[in-house]
């Protein structure tokens, strides 16, 4: 019996690119399937640049605080595949899928496949649609994998809800090189009289959105005009047309989590309504399950504190050691204003360690630090699926923007080189990719994270 790990090696070399856009590969597989994408729980579909896997959270976190058996899809995985494709279990738990359920859903439609061309995203895909079409559930939360017009989740015809957080450049290599291109491809997951939740937008963003779903005749629920969300004397307030709720603030660090955890909350609203106006049933939700998701809510390596285990013990008493994947121009803005103001409450000087792939804008992730952080360490990002930025590469980057950058060999050699630098206790974050957060969590956990 093969393992996961030689499955998913085996699986990559059936298509000459890791990500190739396109429905068609996925519909034919499916069809050979049996159509498992035609029998899933009611479907809510998520798209966005930041913020998705946030939502995605928030909303599972709430969903089952009101005693719903939620399925979740995600990607990419931080540490094991395992992580993409979250089961609802009986115990009204999602859990990560299983070594022996995974290997038999990638066995069996690696098997249907019978060697055709297809991307290792597109069979993984098919392959967790059998698995979510086959376990009793209430709700899928299925996370849009790249854009969203040609990704392989949006071969789900009819979902009950879409939703798409915020939209900034990233991946304009494959989605196009101006905003309102990207916003073009993520708007592809509209479809007729499925209502979506839009979280805060730029303009030129909603613009694009707000046309595609008068095209396809889409219902809106926008950020700033049907709901609003923000913090008030440290609650989150969320108010719609219909309801203001005044409820705690979010688990989750960072002034942008109570734009993501309003939009969660507005979306859980939304599908509410949606569910009793399909079925007769809506979901029982109130203020006390909400109030719920909002604490129970765990989401790794976003504004991460990691208190313990072997890198944290590798510095001195008081320093604070911060993990985040965030790795584009809008992301680096707001890990910028969450440390600003973690620094308002308590000052320590702030030491980047950064490791980012090599398609992204450095430079416009890292801007925003200027004059925040002290120092900057690059290091590698071992097993990244792309080729990453040198660390001397992008020391210069970090350089030409202002920042004071010392390449490293890696994660413990920047941190040794952190805490030595000055004396004292410092805050310290881990941040530019999600694969080095997966491999900083490796760390802690004392095993080799499976390739993307």
């Amino acid at each position: 019996m093969p393992t996961s790990d030689q499955l998913l090696a085996e699986l990559k070399l059936l298509h000459p690119k890791l990500i190739d856009l396109s429905l068609g590969r996925i519909e034919r597989l499916l069809a050979k399937l049996g159509d498992p994408h035609h029998r899933l729980p009611p479907v809510v579909h998520i798209a966005g640049t930041n913020g998705k896997g946030s939502v995605t959270a928030y909303m599972k976190s709430i969903l089952e605080a009101a005693g719903k058996r939620v399925h979740v899809y995600t990607s990419p995985h931080l540490v094991r595949f395992h992580e993409r494709i979250q089961i609802a279990g009986s115990d009204g738990k999602s859990c990560d899928i299983g070594e022996r359920a995974l290997i038999d859903v990638l066995l069996r439609t690696r098997a249907v496949n019978d060697g055709d061309d297809i991307t290792q995203f597109e069979i993984t895909t098919a392959a967790a649609f059998l698995a979510f079409a086959e376990t009793p559930a209430d709700v899928l939360l299925l996370e849009v994998g790249l854009g969203g017009r040609l990704d392989a989740t949006n071969v789900v015809a009819r979902p009950v809800l879409t939703v798409i957080t915020p939209i900034s450049m990233d991946h304009a290599e494959k989605l196009g090189a101006t905003l309102p291109l990207i916003a073009a491809e993520k708007a592809g997951i509209l479809k007729p009289g499925v209502p979506c939740v839009v979280s805060r937008q730029p303009p030129e963003v909603l613009d694009v959105i707000e046309a595609q779903a008068q095209l396809v005749e889409a219902p809106l629920i926008v950020f700033g005009q049907q709901f609003d969300a923000y913090e008030q004397r440290g609650r989150l307030v969320v108010q719609r047309e219909d309801a203001l709720l005044d409820l705690v603030s979010p688990a989750l660090a960072g002034r942008h989590q109570f734009v993501n955890a309003g939009t969660a909350v507005s979306a859980v609203l939304e599908l509410d309504s949606a569910l009793r106006a399909k079925t007769g049933m809506g979901l029982d939700l109130d203020e006390s399950a909400i109030e719920r998701g909002l604490t129970d809510v765990r989401w790794p390596a976003r504004m991460q504190r990691l208190d313990s285990g072997p890198l944290p013990n590798m510095l001195r008493a008081g320093t604070e050691l911060w993990l985040d994947g965030g790795h584009n121009p809008a992301a680096g803005l707001v890990l910028a204003q969450s440390l600003a103001d973690i620094e308002e409450r308590s000052s320590k000087p702030l030491i980047l360690v950064v490791g980012m792939m090599g398609l992204k804008d450095a430079a416009g992730f890292l801007t925003p630090f200027r004059g925040l952080a002290r120092r900057v360490y690059t290091v590698p990002i071992p097993g990244a699926h792309e080729a990453p930025y040198p660390p001397d590469k992008l020391a210069e980057v970090a350089s030409a923007c202002g920042l004071t950058a010392v390449a490293c060999t890696g994660i413990e050699d920047a941190l040794r080189r952190a805490d030595a630098v000055e004396p004292g206790p410092k805050r310290v974050l881990i941040c530019g990719s999600l694969y080095l957060a997966g491999h900083v969590l490796g760390l802690q956990a004392g095993v080799l994270p499976q390739s993307n």
